[in-house]
Order: C-alpha cells, then structure tokens, then sequence
C-alpha cells in the first residue's frame, strides 16, 4: 500500500480548519496546525491524481506532467501568500524545500537505508547530473543576492525585478532542457527509475481520464483553501510561538508540502531502490529552483502587490550554497551508507538551529518590499 493512503486520516482536519476559521478566527496558532495538517494528505492526492492522469498519456508526456505538478502544493502554497505580500514567507518557503529535499528527505531515506543495507548502490551519472543542476540552482541565488549587496541598495527595486526576471526566464530554459535531457536525449539513464515508479503503481485498474481529471481538480482547489487558510494564520502564529516568519517559512511550511515524498523516499531505500529515493529528493528540489521560483518571480508580477524579486538573505544562500555541496559529495561515488544519511541529517539540524537563533529583522533586512507585511519576533 502506498503512504499516500496512510495519511489519509489527516483529513480530519480539513472541516477543522474550516471551523476554527470560521468559528473562532483569533485562534490563529490552531488554525496554522490544522491547515497544515490538512494540507498533508491532500499534497499526497495530488500526486496520486497527477500519476493516474499520467497514465493516459505517452511515456514523455506522462513524465512532463510529473515533473510539473510535482511541487504543485508548494506552488500552490507560495501563490497564497504571493497574494497577500508574505515575500519573507515565499523565500523562505522556497528555501526550506531546497534544503530540506535534500538534507532532510535524503537523509531520512540515506539513513534508513543505511541502517537496513550495509552499503546502497545507485547510478551515479544520474545522480551527477542532479547534483549539477542543484548547482545551478545555488549560483542562481548567489547572483541576485550578489548584485543587491554589492550595489548597495543603489541600483533600485526595478533593476532587481528586471534582473530576476531575467534569470528566471533562464531557470525555465534549463529546466526545459532538463526535461529534454531526462525525457528524450538521455532516458536510458532515468530508465530504471520509471521502471520502480510502475512496480509501485497499486494493483487494479488505473482510473479513468475523468474520473483523473476531476480528482486533480477537486484536490487542487482544497488545496487552494487550505492554502489561503494557512497563510493568514502564518504571521500571528509565528509570533505567538515566538518565532520568525523566516524560520516558519524555512522548516514549518517547507515541510508541509513535501510530507508525502519525504515518506515515499524512505520507503524506496528501505526497499533497496536508492535510485528513485534520490530521484524523488534531488529532483524535487531542482523543480523548486528551476521551475517553481522562476514561475513564482513571472506570477508575482500579476497577482502580487508588487513584483518579487530573487534576492533571497545571506543565510538563504549559504544555507543553500551548503545543502548542495554536501548531497553533490555523496551523490558523487554512486555509493550511500547510514552515515551519509546522518551527516545529511546533521546538517540540516544545524541549520535549523541557526535559522530559529536569527533575529527575524536580520534575516529579512534587503529581501522584503517594504509594503509586504512582516512578523513580529
């Protein structure tokens, strides 16, 4: 049985988060809980609707609709507060699910693995090419933060928004690239990991395309309220807890919308499939930077207060600039041991540590428009 369907029981606190809502609105830090909560299962169905759907189209067409609505949760959540001005919490959010694929999601799935196969073995070319992307993905953050910080404040908010405009347009073009290189020029490197996906696939009938469809649609738009939901209880539930909306972004939010892959990565590495339990945390990080930071930069300029720029803080990028270069060293012999995973794991504890211990006015100061609001710490 697939983990998607053991967590279903977190849908309890869909009505509940509806209710306190509605019922008791001032009860933020609940609502956050609950919406949360609720977000869980739901990110787990639409990845179950996105396979079926899947299904019904050809291999390369089937693995373009995975890879883009991958992260839709996190799209989704991001939308929500792009909605709204919480910049801070997009950033962070985006952060958190980099770093938290690959520190937490791997090493949870490295460590684990270890702990069952004295040594796991996976194709490290695939793993190589990942890990350069991820790269990318860390450059792409280092150069706008770079730019603002160099120039001082000195070459204005719209300079900032064309530039990471532009580097986004070029994120979306590596991306599609990618896409090309794994899909159609180069698949025989992702042959396998296709291969595990289908053997997991539940026995039985895969739906039909409009039983898919709907299923897709239904939970996108639950997905949508919790969303909504969640991200108006965000900043009066930080406060009240008395942490930053950075490190809520960063840890709480980025761990809510991958809930359901990180349990799926566990289970590959416990079943010796190390290949897709990399695949699904590498790879779902790189459709962060490449895909879902990009798209977020182009839709902030139509839905936002104002347009979002790429210049992410300090500890943003470092933290960034550190996740990869840690999974690049391990991904590189094609080799993993329960020791990798701890290490991977270490690091992401250290970050957490640093990010909860950051002065919320620090961490933000250059990064959020001044129309955006901000929580209090």
């Amino acid at each position: 049985m697939k983990i998607k369907f053991s967590l279903d029981w977190l849908l309890v606190f869909l009505p509940v988060a509806v209710g306190l809502e509605y019922v008791r609105p001032e009860a933020h830090a609940w609502i956050f809980v609950a919406s949360a909560l609720a977000i869980v299962p739901l990110a787990g169905w639409l990845g179950h609707a996105t396979e079926h759907l899947a299904a019904h189209t050809g291999e390369g067409a089937g693995g373009l609709l995975n890879a883009t609505f991958g992260n839709a949760a996190e799209l989704i959540i991001a939308i929500a507060a792009l909605q709204r001005g919480l910049y801070d919490v997009v950033k962070a959010s985006l952060t958190g699910s980099i770093i938290g694929n690959v520190l937490l999601v791997a090493g949870l799935a490295v460590f684990a693995g270890g702990l069952k196969y004295r040594t796991q073995r996976f194709q490290a070319v695939a793993a190589r090419a990942q890990a350069t992307l991820l790269t990318l993905a860390g450059i792409s953050l280092i150069v706008p933060a770079m730019f603002h910080y160099l120039a001082g404040g000195k070459a204005g908010q719209q300079r900032e928004n064309d530039l990471s405009l532009e580097i986004g347009l070029v994120l979306l073009a590596i991306y599609a690239a990618h896409l090309v290189f794994s899909l159609v020029t180069h698949k025989q490197l992702f042959s396998g990991l296709a291969a595990s996906e289908a053997a997991e696939e539940p026995h039985g009938k895969p739906w039909g395309l409009g039983k898919s469809i709907a299923v897709l649609a239904g939970v996108t738009a639950l997905v949508a309220w919790m969303s909504e939901i969640l991200v108006g209880s965000v900043e009066q539930a930080a406060h009240s807890w008395g942490m930053s909306s950075l490190f809520i972004g960063v840890i709480v939010v980025a761990i809510i919308g991958n809930a359901a892959e990180h349990s799926s990565a566990v289970l590959f590495a416990l079943k010796n499939k190390m290949d897709l339990s990399l695949s699904i945390a590498i790879g779902s990080s790189i459709q962060i930077a490449l895909f879902v930071a990009p798209v977020l930069v182009i839709a902030s300029r139509f839905v936002g207060p104002r347009p979002m720029d790429l210049v992410f803080s300090p500890a943003e990028v470092v933290a960034v600039v550190l996740a990869v270069m840690i999974v690049g060293e391990i991904a590189s012999d094609g080799e993993s041991n329960w020791l990798e995973g701890a290490m991977l794991l270490a690091v992401y504890l250290i970050l957490g540590i640093c990010f909860y211990f950051l002065p919320e006015v620090t961490a933000n100061a250059g990064t959020v428009p001044a129309t955006a609001p901000s929580a209090g710490h």
